[in-house]
């Protein structure tokens, strides 16, 4: 069986904020043939983007380096900064104005995961549309 697979890649430097990473995102996403049916998992995918990159700015002091691969089945996210300190999801309190990046990305994606490299680490979220381009469904028959 062959993949096909299409992919993009920028850094984002904390000088630029978050807000190219979303744009960014939307204008690579438009590409794809299921994004105009799915705007909610495209919105899923931008939101998730904005607080991966969010993290990598402010609790990594690093730019991000952003990678969006599509696989046919799966649009994976993944953001790599330069601190290997894994990501810990923490309970935020009401007033908080940040700590909930993870739950997000958490609740958001259909996996999602972390690993230390030699030179920081990588977080990494897959997003399922509920439809793709051949007209496959949700492997759990959700539609």
């Amino acid at each position: 069986m062959a993949v096909k697979a299409m992919g993009w890649a920028h850094s984002f430097p904390m000088s630029e904020g978050v807000r190219a990473g979303r744009e960014w995102t939307r204008k690579r996403l438009e590409s794809l043939p299921w994004a105009a049916a799915e705007p909610d998992t495209v919105d899923a995918i931008v939101l998730a983007v904005s607080e991966l990159i969010t993290n990598a700015h402010i609790h990594a002091h690093s730019d991000a380096h952003l990678v969006l691969t599509w696989d046919g089945d799966c649009l994976h996210v993944s953001v790599h900064d330069e601190d290997p300190t894994l990501p810990r999801q923490r309970e935020a309190e009401a007033g908080d104005v940040s700590g909930r990046g993870v739950a997000i990305v958490r609740k958001l994606a259909d996996e999602w995961g972390m690993r230390c490299q030699r030179n920081g680490k990588t977080v990494t979220a897959c997003f399922r549309p509920a439809e793709t381009d051949n007209g496959n469904h949700r492997p759990d028959g959700s539609d």
